[in-house]
């Protein structure tokens, strides 16, 4: 179950005990325990409501006794309803206990539901990692000094490097550990795009891992490197960016909506400038690698 939580204002305190678990790799996991009085007044509450939506024979609508109503109630749709109540309030309350800045919707697990019991879970994130960059402006540089062709007699010639081999370059030398529970996410969103895109040619998943002659771990594997790459990527030049204060103004957002090639583009750029801005930054970014080499 994926709580679309990431911070909140500030709320009450209630009765809900936290540990913090600091993993090597920067997933923070936080074990939430929520106690059986704040389960018990939320499980009142929920069919009490619940109730009022039942058509029971002979009353009107949320008109029955609130035994009849109930006892038509699913014990599955009530408890998933309590969880839906607690569990983002209670993610909410743990980072702010516990002072935290995560960048990343968490992954919710059950880890013990019982009736008349305290129930257990816990929600893994992470908090954005320490990126080092490293001299990613000499290797660069480095790169565009071997890409010089002297020939004798002539005058020197130089080509720039691809891209491509520019980032290579800056990621070489920067040092950043990458979150798992981060990459995981990245890799189910990139795993999902490539589905979507296998129905779209009319094809099984099997069917495409047939014709690629891959088994679904290797597809998995291959995807969760490419997701650590991504964001290792997207880190570093966010780095890159803060260093040499490349920024994005209002300016430049409103021209790039008005560069989209048809309204529904428009519409969609005018809703997410945020996004936007992120795109345009890290675009600046390489722009900014690319003029390195003279």
């Amino acid at each position: 179950m994926e709580v679309r939580v990431l911070s909140g204002p500030p709320i009450l305190k209630f009765m809900a005990n936290t540990q913090l678990e600091r993993q090597q790799d920067g997933t923070i996991k936080i074990t939430i325990t929520l106690t059986q009085d704040k389960i018990k007044s939320t499980q009142d509450a929920v069919i009490l409501d619940l109730a009022k939506q039942i058509n029971v024979a002979g009353f009107r609508k949320g008109k029955a006794p609130l035994e009849m109503a109930t006892s038509q109630l699913n014990p599955e749709q009530v408890r998933e309803e309590v969880l839906k109540r607690l569990l983002p309030q209670a993610y909410i309350e743990a980072v702010q206990e516990h002072k935290l800045n995560p960048i990343m919707n968490p992954k919710m697990h059950i880890e013990k539901i019982e009736d008349g019991k305290d129930w257990i879970f816990y929600a893994l994130t992470c908090e954005m990692p320490t990126v080092e960059l490293g001299d990613y402006k000499e290797s660069v540089k480095n790169l565009g000094a071997k890409s010089k062709i002297i020939i004798p007699g002539k005058e020197e010639e130089s080509k720039k490097p691809p891209l491509e081999e520019i980032i290579k370059a800056v990621l070489k030398g920067a040092k950043v550990q990458i979150p798992q529970v981060l990459a995981e996410q990245e890799a189910d969103r990139l795993l999902s795009q490539l589905l979507n895109d296998v129905k779209r040619l009319g094809l099984s998943l099997d069917q495409y891992l047939g014709s690629t002659n891959r088994k679904p771990e290797e597809l998995r594997a291959e995807y969760l490197k490419r997701a650590e790459e991504d964001i290792k990527l997207e880190f570093v030049l966010q780095k890159i960016a803060e260093m040499e204060k490349i920024v994005v103004d209002e300016k430049e957002i409103e021209e790039a909506i008005q560069k989209a090639k048809d309204p529904a583009e428009k519409e969609n750029l005018s809703a997410n400038k945020y996004m936007l801005a992120g795109i345009l930054r890290q675009q600046k970014t390489l722009d900014s690698l690319m003029s390195l080499i003279s």
